[in-house]
């Protein structure tokens, strides 16, 4: 089998020719952190103190929302990050979102999701979910979708460039390094494999 990555060291190949949008496409690890860390003290302190939610009730809609992400983060990955598009454009559009990270798999600055891309997306969703669920129950399921997006993109980049010794973190980074270096069409769940087990698309040992 032909190695699946150009490169294995922890460069940053140039994305885009104009330097403002090449700029912008590189981020570091924490900058999702202080972008959403305050967003999810919010939106759990409008629940209760605003709002008045039970703690019991914020507790089941965070939850809820967590799985909410952990089942959109199988099926991006699955079937728009590893989507084989005919047009040459249409190829371009997936390295940029995930190829180039097949590509580098230990590029530092490109494993976190980009603001740019990560905002739109939040507020998408919000409002998605706020027209689910109403202008109450939203906000600690939304904080639970956020805090699921953290727990994804820290455990993306820990996988990569961390050396922790946890048994349960070591079977997710053996899962996830055999979708970068067995297989790319199994193994889809990034910072869980539970998705995988569901749908049948993980490894057999």
């Amino acid at each position: 089998m032909s190695k699946l990555y150009v490169s294995n060291k922890d460069e940053t190949p140039r994305l885009f020719a104009n330097d403002f949008i090449e700029f912008f496409s590189k981020v570091h690890w924490t900058v999702p952190l202080i972008i959403y860390i305050p967003v999810v003290i919010y939106f759990l302190y409008v629940s209760y103190f605003n709002f008045g939610i039970s703690l019991l009730n914020i507790l089941f809609l965070f939850i809820a929302g967590i799985l909410s992400w952990s089942l959109k983060e199988y099926l991006l990955h699955r079937f728009v990050f590893h989507y084989s598009p005919k047009t040459d454009f249409g190829k371009r559009i997936v390295y940029i979102f995930h190829g180039i990270h097949h590509a580098y798999p230990k590029d530092s600055l490109r494993l976190v999701m980009p603001p740019s891309v990560s905002i739109p997306l939040a507020v998408l969703f919000y409002f998605f979910y706020k027209f689910l669920l109403g202008a109450i129950a939203v906000n600690p399921f939304f904080a639970g979708v956020v805090t699921g997006y953290l727990m994804y993109d820290m455990t993306h980049y820990s996988i990569h460039h961390f050396a922790i010794k946890n048994k349960l973190f070591l079977k997710i980074k053996s899962h996830h390094m055999k979708h970068h270096y067995t297989d790319h069409n199994l193994g889809y769940g990034v910072s869980q494999p539970l998705w995988d087990f569901v749908f049948r698309t993980g490894f057999r040992k």
